[in-house]
């Protein structure tokens, strides 16, 4: 069995530098790997990358991370992206990662991904080029995360997203803003492969719990939703 932990939405700046880092140095005892689902800062400086790689650098565990829309906020992500790895965090856009514990393979395919919406109130790839580019922008995102999670040779597969990849783990957001946080295209891509879980965050006041079309179970990990530094999830036979 394969321990997972995870959290999404921390919005690290100066003023949030350890507050998690307590829970953190627990790690080790409890989890064999750090997911994070995005928006790791709040307005994606180069000064909080630097304060996220303080927070969650140097755990005893390997941290995996996908990048979030405050992430992309000031058009800083290269210098975002350097600064997570030059801490030892692995940052997922498109590809994926193996991870050897305990014998066996963990893969983890990310992507942050895009809004468009679900089935039968969806947004779609027809009309003004500005609505064909939006679309477009989540079918590529999806198709770079379905082709990462087939390409993984591994015996426990993980998608690790920031927009959520079903309507069920929005409940509790407006309706009217479901487009703008998550995209079935993405649960397509989930299903595509054996995947044993799927993580995302983005949707503060939504649910925690949701399955894909296929049957894939999908855990929203935002920080206001599960409201704990990370949540522990088992991989393998099952998922806790």
């Amino acid at each position: 069995m394969i321990r997972i932990a995870a959290v999404g939405d921390v919005h690290v700046d100066q003023d949030v530098v350890g507050r998690f880092r307590p829970a953190l140095e627990e790690l080790p005892d409890c989890a064999d790997v750090l997911l994070l689902a995005g928006d790791l800062t709040r307005h994606g400086t180069e000064s909080e990358a630097h304060c996220v790689a303080k927070e969650f650098g140097g755990l005893g565990v390997p941290v995996v991370t996908v990048l979030g829309n405050h992430d992309h906020q000031c058009d800083q992500v290269p210098q975002v992206v350097k600064v997570l790895e030059d801490a030892g965090i692995t940052v997922l856009e498109g590809d994926g990662t193996v991870l050897e514990i305990d014998g066996r393979r963990l893969g983890v395919a990310g992507v942050k991904g895009f809004g468009g919406g679900f089935a039968g109130r969806c947004a779609s790839d027809f009309g003004e080029p500005e609505m064909k580019a939006f679309v477009r922008t989540t079918t590529d995102s999806a198709d770079r995360l379905g082709a990462a999670l087939r390409g993984l040779d591994c015996d426990v597969l993980v998608a690790l997203t920031h927009y959520s990849p079903v309507p069920d783990t929005l409940a509790g957001e407006p309706p009217e803003i479901y487009p703008f946080l998550g995209a079935y295209q993405l649960g397509q891509a989930i299903d595509s492969a054996p995947t044993a879980l799927a993580l995302h965050g983005h949707a503060h006041a939504g649910s925690e719990r949701g399955t894909t079309p296929g049957g894939v179970r999908v855990r929203n990990v935002a920080h206001p939703v599960i409201k704990q530094a990370y949540s522990v999830f088992h991989v393998g036979n099952h998922v806790d």
